[in-house]
This record gives structure tokens, C-alpha cells and sequence, in this order.
């Protein structure tokens, strides 16, 4: 689909699809996507967003596919996680490592928390 966004969209939301036009099946898609799922890089769950993995605008193919989507928050206080793992600082540019980042920032936080409840109790 080609069409670009009506502008009755946010800036926020033409800037993450490229101005380009959702599926009337996104929004479905997406809350089922979201369902019990936390941020895959700091665990939140506040403003939970579905980031396509190979982004949308330049694969729209993919856009309702689950196995494409992973969990991003922007309601973290000390980062914009979907901003800054899924975009590299920048809705303009994709991260082709978002999950394999992802992943790996976990399980540093799990190291870390671990490090953590170690030390206290000792």
C-alpha cells in the first residue's frame, strides 16, 4: 500500500511509518501483538509500542506479521527504548539488530540485578 497518511495523524506517527498509509488490520494486530508483553530491552510496560523488526515503511509486506514485531516502550523515564534501539536515535533510520541488541541489554540487566540482590544480602 502506497498511500500516504491522512493528516489528521500525528507528526509523531507520520515520522515512524515514512508517511505511509497503516492496514485497517494494524491496530488489531497490534494490540493482540502487545497483549501481557513487556519492553524486550528494560522490562517496562508503560506505552508499549509493536516495532517492526524490518521496518514498515520499507517492507509493508510485513506489516501484520507477528514474527516481525517486537516488544519497545517510550515510557521509560531515563530512555525512549522503541526510539533509541528500534531507530538508532531517529524514526528516519532501522536497526537491523534490534532483537540481537535487545537480548543482549536483557540479559546485562539480569546480570546486573542478580549483582545487586547478591550484595545486599550478603
Amino acid at each position: 500500500m502506497s498511500s500516504t497518511i491522512k493528516p489528521k495523524t500525528s507528526k509523531h506517527e507520520r515520522d515512524k511509518t515514512q508517511g505511509k498509509a497503516r492496514s485497517p488490520q494494524w491496530p488489531k494486530v497490534r494490540k493482540e501483538f502487545l497483549k501481557g508483553k513487556v519492553c524486550a530491552i528494560c522490562g517496562g510496560t508503560k506505552k508499549l509500542e509493536a516495532h517492526h523488526i524490518k521496518s514498515f515503511h520499507l517492507h509493508p509486506d510485513l506489516e501484520l506479521d507477528p514474527k516481525n514485531l517486537i516488544p519497545l516502550c517510550e515510557g521509560n523515564k531515563d530512555i525512549n527504548c522503541h526510539l533509541v534501539g528500534g531507530h538508532v536515535f531517529s524514526f528516519q533510520f532501522e536497526n537491523p539488530h534490534v532483537v540481537e541488541l535487545a537480548k543482549l541489554i536483557s540479559e546485562q540487566r539480569a546480570k546486573e540485578k542478580a549483582r545487586v540482590t547478591k550484595a545486599k544480602s550478603a
